[in-house]
């Protein structure tokens, strides 16, 4: 997804009031909505090289990360005043994360997953695209503020031209002396299952990226055994912004409860797919009109991705995009991923070719990744494409309730909670389906891009 298509839908004047953006700590007006991480872009329409950020933001202020005379440092206190959240996928308060890594014993690792092995999402390649500083100074920071003298970036294998303008960028910081550590870039093998972090830690270690058994957490024994904090890109570059102007300044944007701003991938009917920073605390509905609004009638909502929830459209649209207000449907922000589903399209298909994927993309580690997932998977493609009869329903939902909290790692929790929310939200289309076979929508061009994706050879996971 090219800048241009991304962020096509504010062309119009119309699209976005200046007059009501905060603005920035520097004085400057961010873009459209009050977008904060991707300001710079919304300045001069392209990319920020070294320079640009340099004369933007300064350089990361590391002395007022650091921990002094073993008090704690001033940063981890600012990220927990802001109320920063983890913005991966499970919404973990970030201060809380760094403290456990900060009292660890020894010196720490930073990991910065950019790994973003969600086909849904496109955030955080387009954040390293555009704003990549922000995401090095966020590494920077947050290596400081924990006592590490380690820093790694771990990125898709496939992305070369992102991996090359990255090592370009880190080339650029190394010659102006800007990082104390250096930051290894890494590129991983690119799976599924690939950018859980217990992947990382496995294949940082030497091992195969795939996931591994909990506890220990990574904050207590990651890297070499070491306390690892691992955040997501995006989190870091929040963590950038929150190190220079301070947690008051970052609850500006969004709600009390819900406060900054994140990044959204919105895609299926909607005027302008792409992806848009929007305040935290926004109602789905609101967070679809930063896309020009559904293209059409709408059935359900895809909220979270591929390890996502199925909302009916309505419901969907009048619920905060939080954890919590969502966690009261059953489900959850994930990567910040938000899928409109026209209403001529079948749901029960487009999770059929869901499943399919995620069996083919397990670790292939366990009984319910080797064996259940493909049962669900085949069981709800003779649902949605086949003749099917209620004992495929029976079968369904007895397997889809074994999964959940059986597998060696989420995998399977993620497949389970899809399959699931379908059955439900597509509960109208279940029974037509049982009674007179697929309907038309079935025959449809798909909405969701769900790759062809086989089961990986063991030599690819290294």
């Amino acid at each position: 997804m090219t800048a241009e298509a991304t962020y096509g839908a504010y062309d119009s004047p119309d699209a976005y009031d200046e007059t009501r953006a905060l603005p920035l700590a520097d004085g400057s007006r961010p873009g459209p909505h009050g977008t904060r991480l991707l300001s710079g872009w919304f300045t001069d329409g392209r990319p920020a090289d070294l320079t640009d950020h340099l004369d933007r933001y300064g350089p990361p202020p590391i002395e007022r990360a650091a921990a002094r005379n073993g008090h704690e440092s001033a940063l981890v206190r600012a990220v927990e005043a802001a109320g920063l959240t983890g913005r991966g996928g499970a919404a973990f308060p970030t201060a809380i994360k760094m403290r456990g890594v900060a009292s660890g014993r020894g010196p720490a690792v930073v990991v910065a997953n950019g790994m973003e092995s969600e086909p849904a999402s496109s955030k955080d390649r387009t954040l390293l695209q555009l704003a990549p500083h922000l995401v090095l100074d966020g590494i920077a920071l947050a290596a400081q503020a924990v006592g590490a003298n380690e820093a790694h970036l771990c990125v898709a294998r496939p992305r070369t031209e992102q991996i090359r303008e990255l090592r370009a960028a880190l080339a650029e910081r190394e010659r102006r002396g800007l990082d104390r550590i250096p930051v290894q870039l890494h590129e991983l093998p690119h799976h599924y299952v690939s950018s859980e972090e217990t992947s990382l830690v496995n294949w940082l270690n030497g091992g195969d990226a795939r996931p591994m058994s909990t506890p220990p957490r990574p904050f207590e024994k990651g890297v070499d055994k070491r306390p690892t904090l691992i955040d997501n890109v995006e989190t870091l570059a929040h963590l950038a912004l929150i190190a220079r102007y301070g947690g008051d300044w970052y609850r500006e944007a969004g709600a009390p409860d819900a406060p900054g701003t994140t990044l959204v991938s919105l895609s299926g009917a909607v005027r302008h797919p792409g992806v848009y920073e929007a305040p935290m605390g926004s109602t789905i509905g609101h967070l679809l009109n930063h896309g020009g609004g559904p293209s059409g009638p709408l059935s359900a909502i895809l909220v979270g991705g591929f390890f996502g929830s199925w909302l009916p459209a309505r419901t969907a649209a009048e619920t905060r995009f939080t954890k919590e207000d969502l966690a009261a449907l059953g489900a959850g922000p994930g990567a910040g991923i938000l899928v409109a589903l026209p209403h001529q399209s079948c749901g029960l298909a487009e999770t059929a070719s869901i499943l399919a994927f995620l069996a083919n993309n397990s670790a292939q580690q366990c009984g319910p990744c080797r064996f259940g997932m493909p049962a669900v998977a085949d069981d709800f493609a003779t649902l949605a494409f086949g003749q099917a009869d209620p004992s495929v329903l029976m079968r369904l939902e007895q397997r889809t309730g074994l999964l959940a909290g059986r597998g060696a790692c989420r995998h399977p929790d993620g497949a389970a909670r899809l399959a699931a929310t379908a059955l439900s939200t597509f509960a109208a289309d279940v029974q037509n389906h049982l009674r007179y076979g697929p309907c038309p929508g079935a025959d449809l061009p798909p909405v969701l891009d769900v790759p062809d994706s086989p089961v990986p050879d063991p030599e690819e996971w290294k």
